[in-house]
């Protein structure tokens, strides 16, 4: 938990630079979810629909299981902060269409979540012994768990022949 603090301090400090009034953390968050989530989609869109069954090996997710799997598990992670059940269910459809919905539903579920927060609302602790954790540590390890896979994602459509979209700071 002291680790936590710190960083939760640390980046409230820098979030300073983001808003001058209210939540400068939690305004800091929105803005980088935003980010993530236009990145993430800009992922998705660039895979043809065809493509979207296609793995780099047999061992691996498709596209479209790596799309969704972004999905539920940010929302999973977010949910978890704010302590409440994910909008998504099982995600069996891996099509693209179906992917790009689920995208969009778990970022607006965590942004939406994180407006609501305050930066203090941000070092409350959720779960319970070993899964205990800050709200800011939730909604951090979705925002990095979805860039891990995004970059897998990344490596699929290379392997296509497709420049991945650039990220926008």
């Amino acid at each position: 938990m002291k680790v936590a603090a710190v960083l939760v301090a640390s980046v409230c400090y820098i979030g300073l630079a983001y808003a001058q009034d209210g939540h400068p953390l939690v305004d800091a968050m929105v803005k980088h979810y935003q980010a993530s989530k236009e990145l993430t989609l800009a992922v998705a869109e660039a895979m043809p629909a065809e493509n979207y069954s296609f793995k780099a090996t047999d061992a691996e997710m498709s596209f479209g299981e790596q799309m969704n799997h972004i999905a539920a598990a940010n929302a999973n992670y977010c949910a978890a902060g704010l302590e409440t059940k994910s909008p998504l269910g099982k995600l069996d459809d891996a099509s693209k269409a179906a992917a790009v919905k689920n995208i969009n539903t778990a970022f607006d579920f965590c942004i939406d979540g994180l407006k609501k927060l305050t930066d203090a609302g941000l070092t409350k602790a959720t779960g319970t012994g070993a899964r205990q954790a800050t709200v800011f540590e939730r909604f951090w390890g979705g925002f990095t768990h979805t860039a891990h896979h995004r970059g897998q994602a990344e490596v699929y459509l290379r392997l296509k022949g497709i420049t991945p979209p650039q990220y926008k700071f």
